[in-house]
């Protein structure tokens, strides 16, 4: 998938979604990137359209979305970039989504977008926001391109999760998703990256040997995104720290990286970190509670 790289190993914390992408030809290739109108989902949409691949915006705000398009295609001239709408809160906006690709083929899906909430909230569904947008919609949306998935020369799956997803320590499913009343901000945040942890590694488990690869990353700490447009408090946090973390382009780059690394085997089952393979938590590694995460989303999606 792309111009192989002699030497992967010397991109790090201070790599670029651009100097990752420099030299990879990936025309006729199709990408699909969630969340892709701000933050490192732009930036990591926007890197990839200058390797020839066409790329969609998957976006919610469909202004925002198409100003993305535009963006790209300001700096990059001949980028093979569109706009479709699609609302992870809502299993109608999914489906409706994916059945726009359902006689093409799909290379890299790469599932960015994600939310922080400082208050309860519910997706259409009724289930908890940060979770249902964050893992329910993601899950819906990766079993119905599934088939595109594996139609081609071999798909790939990107997770976008974090090192929140350490806390808690372990899923418990009786708390899953958290309700109004047991509700608190980074407890859903961090429900929701172990969740997206734990369905790569379950992808990679079931699908590996149908050529299609799965991987999760965290981009860096406190990426300047609209990941916080849920909270303040957090939207304060990242803006006071931003001028000591990664910009959104270096926030990237682990993305671009997990998506145009030119061996399946080894991304596939892992978990990235400032572009380099990490150790996951003990949890995330689990299979027995990846496969039971599983059985329980797909019912939920299915309700």
């Amino acid at each position: 998938m792309g111009e192989t790289k002699p030497d992967w190993k010397r991109f790090n914390a201070k790599s670029t979604a651009d100097e990752v992408a420099a030299g990879h030809d990936l025309s006729g290739k199709l990408v699909i990137v969630t969340g892709a109108n701000t933050g490192i989902g732009f930036e990591a949409a926007r890197a990839l359209s200058s390797t020839g691949a066409r790329v969609v915006f998957a976006c919610r705000n469909e202004e925002a979305g198409r100003a993305a398009v535009e963006r790209t295609r300001a700096q990059h001239p001949d980028a093979n970039a569109d706009f479709a709408r699609l609302d992870l809160a809502s299993f109608a906006s999914v489906r409706e989504f994916a059945a726009r690709f359902a006689e093409e083929d799909i290379d890299i899906l790469i599932c960015n977008a994600g939310v922080v909430n400082s208050e309860y909230a519910e997706v259409e569904s009724g289930f908890e926001h940060t979770v249902g947008v964050s893992h329910l919609g993601h899950f819906l949306l990766t079993q119905l391109l599934l088939p595109r998935l594996l139609g081609g020369d071999g798909g790939r799956v990107v997770m976008v999760s974090s090192e929140s997803h350490r806390q808690p320590k372990t899923l418990d499913f009786d708390k899953l998703p958290l309700n109004r009343e047991t509700f608190s901000i980074m407890e859903s945040y961090g429900q929701a990256k172990l969740c997206n942890l734990l369905f790569s590694n379950e992808l990679h488990r079931r699908y590996f040997d149908q050529k299609l690869s799965a991987c999760a990353l965290h981009p860096g700490n406190l990426v300047t995104t609209d990941i916080g447009r849920g909270s303040f408090w957090m939207r304060l946090g990242m803006k006071i720290a931003s001028p000591f973390t990664k910009s959104p382009n270096q926030g990237a780059a682990t993305t671009v990286l997990c998506a145009l690394h030119p061996d399946p085997a080894d991304v596939s089952g892992h978990y990235f970190s400032h572009c380099q393979q990490q150790r996951a938590s003990r949890e995330a590694e689990d299979a027995g509670v990846a496969e039971r995460l599983w059985k329980l989303s797909d019912d939920w999606v299915a309700a």
